[in-house]
């Protein structure tokens, strides 16, 4: 008998061995759900491996049978998961899950069935119109069958629109004489609603494009051997033309695509464009999608009904069979970090998933990270320049505002917005044209101080100050979540003498509103933002000209295209520049170059004005001259000289717990232990408080691993974490090729 290794949803980072017995020879094959006895229990598994024989010595047990109506997994899609558990230091039923949503893998969710109805018999059911009609008593029979005569198979609900008398009794009355059969049909929950677009046809190529195109061309003929691209298009230059005809080109060839996008926000826009383009081939897959959406959208995929997958993160594992492309927008975001286990970066997975299936992946991006340029640089990559905006745009005049030589404001005044920035908002509202603020900051303000005491509002579980809401009247933690309600008076001295002190959107909304009366403006953040449908109506709203002023932290700093907004306001350049990472430089650079990029992409040419308290630094004055060239230059010779990635990897360890000291001292016993596999080059480092010392009133401690050739480590790594029993409360989880360090 033949053996499959099936790996269940318990928790221990292994699979197990099962007799295949003779009755399901040859129909079991990797990916499968079986189900199988598991101590005194049965479990449903998934199979990773088939054998001729196992290691395992004692009695193996059968295999009781195949799960059917529950998902299976493409066996490339396995191999991935399995490549995942291993480099990322994660369990591998962990992985797996990851392969599938919840509400396809946990078999709870069923398709969606509608009844509904239709003749039973085209001459029986003519005949009975033809008799009663003259009948009055039997008017809405009669229109109940000349009605699907005309529209086939019809719900209860569009028979009661289309007739001009309706009777549930008459309906259930030609039920039971069989001139009307009713049949219950699984049908699609729509996620695109009633929403249309219309039909779109490729543009002509631009030279930057139609080079780009020629290179993923050869791609997909399989004429390079790398599998790789790296699209660097200066923002405006038509990445997505490029995407939507590579796309055309992946289909003319029998294969399927994958998009993915880093925020939910953007996926509405991107949607919108693909399906002009492709129709009812594509489908869309994020995490606001309910779970029926969800389990349907799936299952449109794996049963090839469909050819594309637009969607955040998780789209990345669609399950397709004929895979030719990924393309991955904006691949330098860090939102393709997973912060949960597995913590993989999609945007090197779909790396690995496009050499294991053979398919082309493209990165693209208008600040490509250091990893990918390096990548592309040393010829791992192909890459493609896109160094012009489409119809030769001029690039938007951009301003340093220099916040320093700023006077004291007045009482009762606020210095959020400088003097050329308010001038500028007003004639633009007398041009009829529109603007964007850009705060990469939500709430109203970032710490409570007592001017009498000097108490501080923080978190009591997080070491982080809380954050103000005025228009809810609330202190937020926005690590936890707690919320308590906005002192009036000073907990501590009881003095009333409160000082909100910081900025966010909120205030920035404020203050906008009062400087720029009557301006129709909305605010784009996470406070305000709770689904895609506020995404779409704020955007809808804009696009149509309705506001004037968009407010917003970086959700509208990427992706957006509003021919109308000729000037861009950025608050606060200096935001992020004083984190304690060393890519604090590269994420303020590209930040900066993504706001700048929504200005001036219609006939007027935009402008930016930059607002800074430190217009001397460096990442800053290269996004100021929009020169990634030299600011790439800089960042990548301050790197290798301190050895950072990606001249070297990161895997950042942390240890957490409610006793410092018992935390402390695990940390510091699992560094000596990792030490032991550390090689010239490798430098273990640690254990330090994290940067955020608590967060949900756990203390936490940081070990870093930093160098090249980490294999050894990381497996020692991974059997500690998933392993070893840490003491009691007290866990640790690794994060390999680590994005931040807080």
């Amino acid at each position: 008998m033949a053996v499959a290794k099936v790996i269940t949803d318990v928790s221990l980072d292994r699979g197990f061995d099962y007799l295949i017995p003779a009755e399901l020879e040859g129909k079991i094959a990797v990916g499968m759900m079986v189900k199988v006895p598991f101590g005194r229990s049965f479990r449903d598994g998934y199979v990773l491996d088939l054998r001729e024989t196992s290691d395992f010595k004692g009695q193996l047990k059968l295999v009781i049978g195949i799960a059917e109506t529950r998902a299976h997994i493409p066996p490339d899609l396995v191999k991935l998961g399995r490549w995942m558990a291993d480099y990322y230091c994660a369990g591998c039923e962990q992985a797996i899950r990851t392969l599938l949503p919840a509400a396809v893998r946990s078999g709870r969710v069923k398709p969606k069935l509608r009844k509904l109805y239709r003749v039973s018999d085209t001459a029986t059911a003519q005949s009975y119109v033809a008799c009663n009609s003259p009948k009055p008593s039997a008017a809405a029979k009669v229109e109940i069958v000349k009605c699907l005569l005309n529209g086939g198979e019809l719900p209860a609900d569009e028979l009661k629109k289309r007739t001009a008398v309706f009777s549930q009794s008459g309906l259930n009355t030609l039920i039971r004489n069989h001139i009307i059969a009713a049949e219950d049909k699984q049908v699609r929950r729509d996620v695109f609603g009633d929403s249309t677009v219309m039909p779109g046809k490729p543009l002509t190529p631009t030279p930057d494009q139609a080079a780009a195109l020629k290179l993923i061309y050869e791609m997909l003929d399989h004429k390079t051997k790398q599998h790789t691209l790296l699209l660097h298009g200066v923002t405006n230059s038509g990445k997505t033309e490029v995407y939507l005809q590579a796309i055309a080109r992946a289909l003319e060839l029998g294969g399927s695509a994958i998009v993915l996008v880093p925020e939910i926000s953007l996926t509405p826009q991107t949607v919108r464009r693909f399906r002009s383009r492709f129709g009812d081939r594509l489908s869309v897959l994020h995490s606001r999608l309910t779970d029926g959406e969800r389990f349907d959208e799936w299952n449109r995929i794996n049963s090839g009904e469909v050819s594309i997958a637009v969607g955040a993160r998780s789209a990345l594992f669609a399950p397709f069979r004929n895979l030719k492309l990924i393309i991955v927008d904006e691949e330098h975001e860090s939102s393709y970090k997973q912060s949960e286990a597995p913590r993989y970066n999609a945007r090197d997975v779909a790396v690995m998933r496009g050499m294991i299936e053979g398919a082309c992946v493209i990165l693209g991006s208008a600040t490509p990270s250091a990893e990918s340029l390096y990548n592309a640089n040393s010829g791992k990559f192909l890459l493609a320049r896109m160094a012009s905006q489409v119809d030769d745009k001029l690039p938007p005049r951009i301003t340093i505002y220099d916040k320093r030589r700023d006077p004291p404001p007045e009482p009762g005044k606020s210095s959020l917005f400088a003097p050329p920035l308010i001038e500028a908002v007003r004639d633009r509202m007398r041009r009829g044209e529109q603007s964007i603020l850009f705060l990469n900051r939500r709430g109203f303000a970032r710490v409570m101080v007592c001017e009498a005491c000097a108490f501080e509002a923080r978190c009591p579980d997080c070491s982080v100050p809380y954050t103000y809401s005025k228009v809810r009247g609330t202190l937020c933690c926005h690590l936890c979540g707690g919320v308590i309600p906005a002192y009036t008076e000073c907990p501590q001295c009881g003095s009333d003498k409160i000082r909100y002190s910081g900025s966010g959107t909120e205030k920035i909304e404020a203050m906008a509103s009062a400087a720029f009366h009557p301006a129709r403006i909305a605010r784009m953040d996470s406070d305000t933002m709770r689904s895609a449908a506020d995404y779409e109506t704020v955007l809808n709203r804009f696009r149509r000209g309705e506001l004037d002023i968009l407010i917003g932290t970086q959700m509208i700093a990427k992706g957006l295209h509003f021919p109308n907004v000729t000037l861009v306001g950025i608050i606060n350049a200096d935001q992020g520049l004083m984190m304690e990472d060393f890519r604090a430089s590269e994420r303020t650079f590209q930040l900066i170059t993504q706001v700048i990029g929504r200005a001036g992409r219609g006939d007027i040419r935009g402008e930016v004005i930059l607002q800074t308290m430190n217009p001397e630094n460096v990442a800053i004055k290269y996004a100021a001259t929009l020169d990634f060239d030299g600011f790439s230059a800089y960042d990548l010779e301050f790197r290798q000289m301190l050895g950072y990635p990606p001249f070297s990897h990161l895997i950042a360890v942390f240890f957490r717990g409610e006793n410092e000291a018992a935390v402390a001292a695990y940390a510091s016993e699992t560094a000596d232990q990792l030490r032991r596999y550390a090689h010239e080059g490798v430098t273990v480092a640690g254990p330090l408080p994290a940067p955020i010392e608590r967060i949900k009133g756990k203390f936490r401690y940081l070990v870093t691993i930093r160098g090249n050739g980490l294999k050894l480590i990381r497996e020692a790594l991974r059997v500690i974490a998933l392993h070893r029993t840490p003491p009691d409360g007290v866990d640790m989880y690794a994060d390999v090729d680590a994005l931040s360090l807080q």
